[in-house]
């Protein structure tokens, strides 16, 4: 498998910040209540881990060993707040209610764990990738995580767009059904949540090694006399 398959298979599946690492669960458990904020934050950040991979790979050769953990926090706290600040001047309504959570992407350890364990190892072309996949792993698992919530939790769908688009965006809000689950929309109901979408992903690769091995053992057994 060629090095930019093989990253994105781990950074949307087989590392999964998000699914197998279990990092980031602050923001990834306190902004999910709708598929619109959740899908904002991992935009932004995907965008941040990126950023801070590209830059921390481009200084590594003066990321000396006693100052190297210090420079990669600064680095990834000045893209934070560069998106803090954007995000406060162009979408400033949606600012108001996950702008605490973008703040706290600082302590997300999967930025720094990628900054740590990759960036500073690799060429700025590899960083950047690894940033994007990771960063869109985590994005696609805390979008659903939201879409799942708001439509038990709330019922609804799309709620919250025109934060993004403007009021024009209003009348595209679903409504799935008038019965919600209001325990999904707490704290407890976005971890037995997550907890299911680790548990069915987990099947799912027990299922495909199964599949694998079965592949592997069916010519060996029919080359037996």
């Amino acid at each position: 498998m060629n090095p930019s398959k093989s990253q994105a298979l781990e950074g949307l599946w087989q590392n999964n910040p998000a699914l197998v690492q279990l990092l980031g669960l602050c923001p990834l458990l306190a902004v999910s209540q709708t598929l619109v904020t959740s899908f904002t934050l991992g935009v932004i950040t995907l965008l941040v881990l990126v950023w801070a991979n590209a830059i921390i790979s481009l200084i590594q050769r003066w990321l000396f060993e006693d100052i190297r953990l210090p420079l990669q926090i600064l680095v990834i706290a000045t893209m934070v707040t560069a998106a803090d600040q954007l995000m406060q001047a162009l979408f400033f309504e949606m600012h108001q209610r996950i702008g605490l959570f973008i703040a706290l992407i600082v302590t997300n350890c999967t930025l720094l764990a990628r900054a740590e364990l990759f960036a500073r190892r690799n060429r700025l072309g590899l960083a950047i990738a690894d940033g994007f996949w990771m960063g869109l792993g985590f994005l696609w698992v805390i979008t659903l995580l939201g879409g799942i919530r708001e439509v038990l939790g709330r019922g609804t769908l799309l709620d919250g767009l025109s934060l993004l688009l403007g009021p024009s965006a209003d009348h595209w809000t679903l409504v799935i059904h008038t019965s919600p689950l209001l325990i999904v929309t707490l704290a407890p109901g976005a971890f037995l949540t997550l907890g299911l979408l680790v548990a069915l992903k987990n099947r799912m690769d027990i299922a495909h090694e199964s599949r694998q091995a079965n592949r592997v053992s069916d010519p060996i057994a029919r080359r037996k006399p």
